[in-house]
Protein backbone atom coordinates (compact mmCIF):
# COMPACT_ATOMS: atom_id res chain seq x y z
CA UNK A 1 0.00 0.00 0.00
CA UNK A 2 1.60 3.55 -1.03
CA UNK A 3 -0.54 5.78 0.75
CA UNK A 4 0.52 9.11 3.28
CA UNK A 5 -1.58 11.36 5.55
CA UNK A 6 -0.36 14.69 6.60
CA UNK A 7 -2.04 17.05 9.23
CA UNK A 8 -0.09 20.41 9.36
CA UNK A 9 -0.44 24.52 8.07
CA UNK A 10 0.01 25.72 5.58
CA UNK A 11 3.48 27.66 4.89
CA UNK A 12 2.25 29.31 1.94
CA UNK A 13 -0.88 30.33 -0.45
CA UNK A 14 -1.10 27.45 -2.98
CA UNK A 15 0.65 28.05 -6.63
CA UNK A 16 -1.84 26.90 -9.57
CA UNK A 17 -0.98 26.43 -12.77
CA UNK A 18 -2.32 24.35 -15.64
CA UNK A 19 -0.41 21.85 -18.07
CA UNK A 20 -0.04 22.99 -21.37
CA UNK A 21 -1.08 19.53 -23.11
CA UNK A 22 -3.59 18.19 -21.54
CA UNK A 23 -5.28 21.66 -20.08
CA UNK A 24 -5.23 19.75 -16.22
CA UNK A 25 -4.89 22.15 -13.19
CA UNK A 26 -1.43 21.77 -11.39
CA UNK A 27 -1.55 22.96 -7.43
CA UNK A 28 1.26 22.72 -5.58
CA UNK A 29 1.47 23.91 -1.72
CA UNK A 30 3.74 23.05 1.01
CA UNK A 31 2.77 22.37 5.11
CA UNK A 32 4.47 21.69 8.42
CA UNK A 33 3.78 18.99 10.18
CA UNK A 34 4.87 18.57 14.16
CA UNK A 35 6.65 15.72 15.08
CA UNK A 36 4.51 13.66 17.61
CA UNK A 37 6.98 13.08 20.33
CA UNK A 38 9.84 15.80 21.83
CA UNK A 39 13.56 15.57 21.44
CA UNK A 40 15.84 14.65 24.37
CA UNK A 41 15.72 18.16 24.86
CA UNK A 42 11.55 18.47 25.06
CA UNK A 43 11.51 20.31 21.59
CA UNK A 44 9.06 19.06 19.22
CA UNK A 45 10.69 19.09 15.75
CA UNK A 46 8.67 20.20 12.43
CA UNK A 47 8.57 18.79 9.38
CA UNK A 48 7.98 20.27 6.02
CA UNK A 49 6.55 18.97 2.58
CA UNK A 50 5.94 19.64 -0.68
CA UNK A 51 3.07 18.62 -2.30
CA UNK A 52 0.96 18.72 -5.59
CA UNK A 53 -2.60 18.51 -6.22
CA UNK A 54 -4.19 17.71 -9.86
CA UNK A 55 -7.51 17.95 -11.63
CA UNK A 56 -10.56 18.91 -8.93
CA UNK A 57 -8.45 18.30 -6.30
CA UNK A 58 -6.03 21.10 -7.34
CA UNK A 59 -8.58 23.60 -7.68
CA UNK A 60 -10.17 23.17 -4.79
CA UNK A 61 -6.91 23.61 -3.11
CA UNK A 62 -6.15 26.72 -5.10
CA UNK A 63 -9.53 28.26 -4.19
CA UNK A 64 -9.81 27.61 -0.74
CA UNK A 65 -6.09 26.87 1.55
CA UNK A 66 -4.32 29.88 2.50
CA UNK A 67 -1.38 30.27 4.31
CA UNK A 68 -1.38 29.64 8.45
CA UNK A 69 -4.84 27.37 7.52
CA UNK A 70 -4.52 23.51 8.96
CA UNK A 71 -5.58 20.82 6.70
CA UNK A 72 -5.50 17.36 6.51
CA UNK A 73 -4.38 16.07 3.02
CA UNK A 74 -3.85 12.17 2.10
CA UNK A 75 -2.22 10.68 -0.96
CA UNK A 76 0.37 8.72 -2.66
CA UNK A 77 4.42 9.06 -2.71
CA UNK A 78 5.39 9.05 -5.85
CA UNK A 79 9.56 8.89 -7.08
CA UNK A 80 10.54 9.83 -10.71
CA UNK A 81 14.72 10.05 -11.95
CA UNK A 82 15.87 11.90 -14.71
CA UNK A 83 19.12 13.13 -16.55
CA UNK A 84 20.33 16.44 -15.58
CA UNK A 85 21.92 18.92 -18.03
CA UNK A 86 25.25 17.12 -16.96
CA UNK A 87 24.17 13.70 -17.73
CA UNK A 88 23.83 13.28 -13.72
CA UNK A 89 21.06 10.72 -12.66
CA UNK A 90 18.60 12.92 -10.32
CA UNK A 91 15.66 11.32 -8.56
CA UNK A 92 12.65 12.81 -6.58
CA UNK A 93 9.96 12.00 -4.24
CA UNK A 94 6.61 13.58 -4.69
CA UNK A 95 3.53 13.60 -2.26
CA UNK A 96 0.65 13.39 -4.72
CA UNK A 97 -2.61 14.65 -3.34
CA UNK A 98 -5.76 12.28 -3.33
CA UNK A 99 -8.09 13.75 -0.68
CA UNK A 100 -8.05 17.24 0.91
CA UNK A 101 -9.73 18.29 4.04
CA UNK A 102 -9.64 21.64 6.30
CA UNK A 103 -8.79 20.66 9.78
CA UNK A 104 -9.10 24.53 11.69
CA UNK A 105 -12.19 24.73 14.09
CA UNK A 106 -14.81 26.08 13.21
CA UNK A 107 -13.95 29.25 15.17
CA UNK A 108 -10.57 29.32 13.33
CA UNK A 109 -12.75 28.62 9.78
CA UNK A 110 -15.00 31.66 10.46
CA UNK A 111 -11.86 34.15 10.09
CA UNK A 112 -11.69 33.01 6.79
CA UNK A 113 -13.86 34.15 4.52
CA UNK A 114 -13.00 31.99 1.58
CA UNK A 115 -13.93 28.81 3.35
CA UNK A 116 -17.41 27.27 2.16
CA UNK A 117 -19.71 26.74 5.48
CA UNK A 118 -21.25 23.65 4.13
CA UNK A 119 -17.39 22.14 3.18
CA UNK A 120 -17.68 19.75 6.35
CA UNK A 121 -21.74 18.80 6.57
CA UNK A 122 -22.37 15.21 6.51
CA UNK A 123 -18.99 14.39 7.62
CA UNK A 124 -18.36 15.78 11.08
CA UNK A 125 -20.28 17.33 13.60
CA UNK A 126 -19.31 20.30 15.27
CA UNK A 127 -18.39 20.03 19.14
CA UNK A 128 -18.35 23.21 21.07
CA UNK A 129 -15.48 23.18 23.15
CA UNK A 130 -16.62 25.20 25.72
CA UNK A 131 -19.64 22.75 26.55
CA UNK A 132 -18.51 19.16 28.36
CA UNK A 133 -18.75 16.20 25.83
CA UNK A 134 -22.26 14.35 25.78
CA UNK A 135 -20.17 11.71 26.74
Amino acid sequence: MNKFQFLGRLTRDPESRVTPNTNTQVTTFSIAVNRRFADANGERKTDFFNLTAFGKIAEFCAKYYSKGQQVLVEGRIQNRSWDDQNGQKRYATDFIVENAYFADSRRDQATNDSVPSSSMDGEFITVDDTEDLPF
